[in-house]
């Protein structure tokens, strides 16, 4: 295989960071195969030979590319003749603005369904996830999410842009997903995978969009792995 991802992973295999699914579902918009490889947090830098010490990195036929907005652009400007990501310069500009309203929701996720991150790691994982989390926050994962309702509650007011949006369209990129969708797919993906924990209401427009988004690319989304 020429293209390989390496991709952030649980004990059990779980696919679940968030930044590595924007580029899945980006990979697989433009109809590229790709070998995915388990890469648990210990291991990045090894793994990627020092290379970075996040994923996804992506390696494509010699080009090696880290951060999925990076890897967004190399698959676009590489592959031009498969469906587009973006549409055109407008596209991009708007998926800037998607990437950093999707990135400040990543806080009130974590604080809900962090301790679910640490219980769905390996052992070395664990201890690393543990340490340099809870030096961040100051407290204890349980402590962070013993409170989850109220950290849910404020990531649902949040997304009222997006529901305004969805009264117009079915997808932030029109009548069919560009990359800004697979921005905040990956962004609500990443507590599916990890809690039962519901962060998205019943009858949520939201919620509708995103079962849309599942269901994207023979079911990509809604087959990952989960255990």
């Amino acid at each position: 295989m020429a293209r390989v991802m390496f991709d952030l992973c649980g004990a059990g295999d779980e696919r679940f960071s968030p930044y590595c699914w924007r580029s899945r579902m980006a990979l697989a918009h433009k109809g590229l195969d790709v070998e995915t490889r388990a890469t648990p947090f210990t291991g990045i830098g090894q793994m990627t030979g020092g290379f970075s010490r996040t994923v996804p990195v992506l390696e494509d036929h010699g080009a090696r590319i880290s951060d999925s907005f990076a890897i967004a652009l190399h698959l676009e400007e590489t592959y031009p003749e498969a469906p587009s990501l973006f549409g055109g310069a407008g596209g991009r500009a708007l998926s800037r603005f998607v990437e950093s309203w999707a990135n400040s929701l990543h806080g009130p996720i974590l604080k809900a369904v962090i301790l679910d991150i640490h219980d769905r790691l390996a052992p070395d994982d664990r201890a690393y996830f543990r340490d340099s989390r809870e030096k961040r926050f100051g407290t204890t994962l349980e402590a962070l999410q013993a409170d989850r309702e109220t950290h849910r509650e404020a990531f649902r007011a949040s997304l009222l842009p997006m529901r305004l949006m969805l009264k117009a369209q079915p997808f932030i990129g029109g009548e069919a997903p560009l990359f800004a969708d697979y921005i905040l797919f990956g962004t609500l993906q990443w507590p599916r995978m990890v809690s039962d924990f519901p962060m998205l209401a019943e009858g949520d427009a939201v919620a509708a969009w995103f079962e849309r988004c599942l269901d994207l690319h023979d079911g990509l989304g809604r087959m990952a792995l989960r255990r």
